[in-house]
């Protein structure tokens, strides 16, 4: 449960996680709706790259229609923890297919954990109730 008193260093604390949180979650979306409008543009390059990876091109569309959902979820504060699991799990499938195709790790497989632990991060910073429900404590 949230206290309903608060000292004011603790508010002006929050505020900065909040502030921080909503910079976060702004580079990560933008750079996922980015990743959207490839999609759904179909682009050669996002074109090649599905059938690079085994993909039939044609998914394209569903993919950023997915992604765009998940993006949707996590940006409204009602559903955002929804938003952060799905987009955890849509970045998941990312970490198989590049396994699957035998990326080079740091560089291509690691990529989405590291997007999807900035999505966490972001969600983090921005909401006292996930930060209540998964403290960060000191030993």
């Amino acid at each position: 449960m949230i206290s309903t008193t608060t000292r004011p260093t603790e508010r002006t604390t929050d505020r900065k996680f909040r502030i921080a949180g909503l910079v976060l979650t702004g580079l990560v979306v933008l750079f996922l709706l980015f990743d959207v409008t490839i999609h759904i543009l179909n682009v050669d390059q996002a074109r090649e790259a599905m059938i690079d990876l085994g993909f039939d091109p044609d998914l394209n569309y569903v993919i950023a229609v997915v992604l765009l959902v998940c993006l949707a979820l996590y940006l409204v504060p009602a559903t955002s923890i929804l938003g952060a699991v799905l987009l955890t799990g849509y970045l998941g499938g990312a970490v198989a297919t590049n396994m699957l195709n035998e990326m080079p790790l740091f560089s291509t497989i690691l990529f989405p954990v590291y997007v999807g632990v900035l999505v966490w991060a972001g969600l983090y910073l921005r909401d006292p109730v996930v930060r209540s429900v998964m403290p960060l404590r000191r030993a």
